[in-house]
Parts: structure tokens; C-alpha cells; sequence
């Protein structure tokens, strides 16, 4: 249980343990002001979580803190630097348009990072504005809400503020900033720069600062460089099961986009699944599908590889010791992931106990889901309200004999149908943020008004409540002959 802090007046209480590693990890930066910000979203349940004061944020001092025209008492505001394996390809990093204050310490004694997304030029901007867009600073607001609320690890947003000034991509945009709330910023694309740029006194100091921040149980384990890797592949094997589970595409999980606590980071290209097909992929520059939906497992451990990699020096004075400990512990991530992914999928389908044919049931469904075209979500919320008649499903001819197995299958079981159908309402969500849906709102927000996301947002505060006022955000985006594509803008 997290202790009461002593501080629990609710007001910036900020310290940056970061500037404490070598100064190879971080540059110093200034402010840079923008001319006229103004608050367009404010997330009261952060704002509580964080410890800090609604109507303070609301203020001018609060809205120019924000807007990163000045900073809050406590900040020592920096750009990281990292590396990242962009598209399988090694590439230098670092915030190029993002400015850490430092760690909010909360009343229950936790500790968030808080950065501001779209803040200016840095030393690592690489020719960029270090600006963002209103559109990708509120869609990741939108995600990341809407995949708390699925409860699945994710930075949060606090606030979005409009800059007064425009941006220019391919057409005007309106300027905005994010406020980002994680565990952390620490990425495997870190571990992967220290590794290139600080020898090994370099990964030492960040997995040591990585363990007493996150993992500070590793310590007292025999080998605690070691036990880092097994968590963090076991933190990531559970977090990849979940978008699974959700039908959620990250769209670009480079390495520099994988966090080492365990939560889903950077919401540029991602999106929702409608219909059923592992192949499916969204971002607009993912030509190759490295990023599919289907791919995301493996991707996963491609990435924890290369963070293994990074740890090799640390493992063992024995080369090629530390690399066959590396390995056992990669190879024991598709494990880890299936066993994740099954328990949750037996939970979709209203199962407590394991049976060895659990898998083959699961893996059935699915392949008439992708003959039959059929939505993911709704599917499962069709199996849990006992509404088949509406779904896709229906028309097979293979699903009729499914259905008998897996009716059959769930009585096998001493827990009864209410227990079962009460299991798969906990976890098979009535509402997803659709992609047409976050479109409405986007595009509602970018025209000044702000009440079609303020909707959407209320219906996907609780996606397991069933209510009456999710039903709308249930139907399946209009016909099209065009195929839906996102973009890498936040």
C-alpha cells in the first residue's frame, strides 16, 4: 500500500531523480513560450491522482505552466536522449519535441513523470518545430483514457492547450500541448543509447537508477541485472496480451516506443480493430505490415531482445554466459505471452479452469470471425449479452457447431452461467474508442466544439458498464470503398 506523504497539500511537488544519471542522458532546456495558450481539456481524474488543484490549473499561472511558458516550483526541465530501432532500423534519438519537468511526488507517496508533448525545439529535435498539432495531442488523449479505462497500462494525459500560434504539416494546423503523465519515460531505445554511447559504466548507472525506480524488489535477487530483464519481459508479455485482447494496433512499436515499466507509450498511428483479420494495419507507413495487429507478439520480443542485448555486460563477465542467460530469458517471452493471452481469452469466453482444448476453441472462433468478416468487439459482446442473432457469426455455418462445443465446454465447470456471463462482462468491453467515432470528435474539436468528445469521452469512462448510452458507440462505421489510415503526429 502506498504510504500518506507528509506533503498533502495539493500543489506542484516536483524533484527530477533523472538529472542525478550522467549528464550524456539528458540536455537542459529553457522554456519556449508560445504567444496566446488557452485550456481545452482538463482531466479531473489525473488531476486527483497527481495531488494537484483543479481550480490552480484553470488559472493563468496554471494554463501558462501547461503551455510550458513557465515552469512549476520544484522543475528542472530537460530533453532525454535515446536511441530507438525505428522499422528494424538503429537510429539516434531523443525528446525532439518534449520537455520533462520532472517527477510529481503524490499524496499516496507514488511518483509520475510529467512532460509536455509539443513544447519546442530541443537539442534533439533534428530540424523539427518541436511543435504539435491540436488533432494527434487530443486523439492521445482520447486513446490513453479510453485503454485506462480498458485497464490496460498507459500513460495518461492531463491537460491539452491550444498555443495560440498555428502549425504547418501539410496544411495550417492549430497548436497544442500535451501534458504526459507516466511511471516513467525509461525506454528499451535508452537502454539501447547507453549501451552504444556509455560503455558499460553507462547501462550500469541507468539499470541501476531502472531498478531502484521501478524494480527495487530486483535488488535483493542474486543476480539483479537478470532478474530486470525477466521483469521487464514479463511486464511487456502481459501488456502485448492485453492489446490482444482489446483488438488494439500500436501502429510503430519501435524500440524507442516500448516503455521498461510496462505501459503503452506514444499513441501516434494506433487504432481499434473492427473487423477480425490479423494482418490488419492502420498507420500509413507501415507498408510492410511489420506492425500488424498479428505481428505485435513478435515484435514484442524482437524489441526485448535488443534490450537484453543492452544488458549483456551486466549479466555476466562471462560473454558468452551472459549471452545464453539473455537468450533462456528471451525465449521464455512467447511462454509468457500465450499463457497471458489464454487466461484472458478464456475469460472473453466465460471460462474459470484450463482444459488442454481451451486453445483450439479459441483459435476456431477466431478463424470464423476472419471468414465471417466479423467485428471483434461486438463479437464477444454479442457472446456475452447472448445476442448472436445480430452478429456476423450467425451466417456461418462452422459457428453453430463452435457454439455447442463452447456451451458445452462451459458446463463442464462448477461455477454457473450467471458466473460466467457476470466473468465475461468484466472483460469484454461494451464500447471501444471506434476510429470513426475519434474522427467525429477530432474533427468537432479542431471547429471549436468540444462537446462530441466530451460525449464519447463519458461513454468510454467505464467500457464494461453495458449502459444504455453506449449502444450508439456500438455500430460499425458507415460503408466505404477507402481503406481508414492514420498518421505519426503525435
Amino acid at each position: 500500500m502506498p504510504h500518506q506523504n507528509e506533503n498533502s497539500k495539493r500543489e506542484w511537488n516536483l524533484e527530477n531523480s533523472y538529472v542525478e544519471l550522467p549528464d550524456m542522458f539528458y540536455k537542459e532546456i529553457e522554456p519556449n513560450p508560445v504567444r496566446d495558450p488557452k485550456l481545452v481539456v482538463l482531466n479531473e481524474e489525473v488531476i486527483q491522482m497527481l495531488g494537484l488543484d483543479k481550480s490552480e490549473l484553470q488559472s493563468d499561472t496554471g494554463i501558462h505552466i501547461l503551455a510550458g511558458n513557465s515552469v512549476p516550483k520544484g522543475s528542472h526541465p530537460i530533453a532525454q536522449a535515446y536511441a530507438g530501432h525505428q522499422f528494424g532500423h538503429f537510429t539516434m534519438l531523443g525528446d525532439g519535441r518534449a520537455l520533462l519537468f520532472g517527477e510529481q511526488k503524490t499524496p499516496t507517496g507514488e511518483t509520475y513523470d510529467i512532460q509536455l508533448k509539443g513544447s519546442g525545439r530541443t537539442p534533439f529535435s533534428r530540424g523539427g518545430d518541436g511543435r504539435a498539432a491540436l488533432g494527434p495531442m487530443l486523439r492521445e488523449y482520447i486513446i490513453s483514457e479510453a485503454m485506462h479505462g480498458l485497464n490496460i497500462p498507459t500513460t495518461r494525459s492531463l491537460a491539452v492547450v491550444t498555443t495560440g500560434e498555428p502549425v504547418y504539416r501539410e496544411r495550417e494546423e492549430i497548436g497544442a500541448i500535451m501534458t504526459r503523465v507516466a511511471s516513467s519515460h525509461l525506454r528499451v531505445g535508452t537502454f539501447e543509447y547507453a549501451f552504444r554511447f556509455g560503455g558499460v559504466e553507462g547501462v550500469e548507472k541507468l539499470a541501476d537508477y531502472t531498478i531502484d525506480r521501478h524494480y527495487p524488489d530486483a535488488r535483493n535477487d542474486a543476480n539483479p541485472y537478470l532478474s530486470l530483464l525477466n521483469r521487464v519481459i514479463n511486464r511487456q508479455a502481459e501488456l502485448v496480451s492485453k492489446w490482444q485482447m482489446a483488438g488494439f494496433i500500436h501502429g510503430v512499436m519501435n524500440t524507442d516506443n516500448m516503455s521498461i515499466c510496462g505501459e503503452t507509450i506514444d499513441y501516434g498511428p494506433c487504432a481499434f480493430m473492427d473487423t477480425y483479420d490479423p494482418k490488419t494495419v492502420f498507420s500509413s507507413i507501415d507498408i510492410q505490415g511489420r506492425y500488424a495487429y498479428g505481428n505485435q507478439p513478435y515484435i514484442a520480443g524482437w524489441n526485448l531482445a535488443r534490450f537484453a542485448e543492452s544488458l549483456l555486460p551486466l549479466l555476466d563477465d562471462n560473454k558468452e554466459r551472459a549471452v545464453e542467460m539473455a537468450q533462456d530469458a528471451i525465449g521464455g517471452f512467447s511462454e509468457l505471452f500465450k499463457k497471458y493471452w489464454l487466461k484472458g481469452m478464456r475469460s472473453k469466453l466465460g471460462l474459470f479452469n484450463e482444459e488442454q482444448e481451451d486453445e483450439a476453441l479459441i483459435e476456431s472462433l477466431l478463424g470464423i470471425m476472419q471468414k465471417s468478416d466479423a467485428d471483434f468487439t461486438n463479437t464477444f459482446r454479442a457472446l456475452t449479452l447472448n445476442e448472436l442473432e445480430k452478429s456476423e457469426l450467425s451466417k456461418a455455418a462452422e459457428f453453430t457447431q463452435w457454439q455447442e462445443l463452447w456451451m458445452a465446454r462451459r458446463e463442464r465447470q462448477d461455477e454457473t452461467k450467471e458466473a460466467s456471463v457476470k466473468l465475461m462482462k468484466e472483460v469484454n468491453p461494451a464500447v471501444i474508442p471506434r476510429n470513426h467515432r475519434v474522427e467525429e470528435a477530432l474533427h468537432a474539436a479542431e471547429n471549436g466544439d468540444y462537446k462530441v468528445m466530451e460525449k464519447l469521452m463519458h461513454a468510454l469512462k467505464d467500457p464494461y458498464a453495458y449502459s444504455a448510452e453506449q449502444e450508439e458507440y456500438c455500430s460499425l462505421p458507415p460503408q466505404t470503398d477507402q481503406t481508414y489510415q492514420t498518421f505519426c503526429g503525435t
